[in-house]
């Protein structure tokens, strides 16, 4: 059996709140989603949250575990990582890397323990959806896999798959 965990990034935003086009792409995500999820999870921030809300409002069902916060899909030091994208010109982690190995290094150890906590949450079989940022998505996938991934735009995400520990990912729109 396997735990499926799928990794989105929020929808268009202004500042800590979805635009008016965030929240229609967020609906619009949310009917193409089959909603069979067993949870729903936030990084706490409340772009995300809304986005998940927006998300879920489609689903037309409930989500028997509800809506949690994981704080640890969000990094504690969101300029450090506003810097190192100024310094390295790109999104992607590679470039990041070379610009801060140290915050990449370290953060993506942190934030990978984050989405070990919700893979432990999922019932075998089951699937969550939780939804964060860039690049600190990619960040936590690298720390859990040792993957590098692309960076993912704002609604579309990554599928985490684990199967009793050996952990696989791939991107989606």
């Amino acid at each position: 059996m396997a735990r499926y965990l799928e990794l989105r990034r929020h929808t268009d935003n202004d500042g800590d709140v979805l635009t008016p086009e965030g929240v229609r792409s967020a609906l619009e995500i949310g009917r193409a989603l089959d909603g069979q999820y067993a949870l729903l999870v936030s990084s706490g921030a409340q772009r995300a949250t809304q986005t998940l809300a927006c998300f879920a409002c489609a689903f037309g069902r409930p989500i028997d575990g509800g809506l949690v916060v994981e704080p640890a899909l969000r990094s504690g030091v969101e300029e450090r990582w506003r810097a190192a994208y100024r310094a390295a010109g790109s999104g992607e982690l590679s470039a990041l890397r070379d610009a801060d190995p140290e915050l990449v290094d370290e953060d993506s150890e942190l934030l990978a323990a984050g989405l070990r906590r919700i893979l432990e949450r999922i019932p075998e079989g089951g699937r969550a959806l939780a939804v964060g940022h860039s690049p600190t998505n990619e960040a936590a996938v690298f720390g859990l896999t040792g993957e590098l991934v692309a960076p993912v735009s704002k609604g579309a995400g990554v599928l985490l798959i684990d199967r009793s520990g050996d952990l696989a990912s791939s991107p989606f729109p």
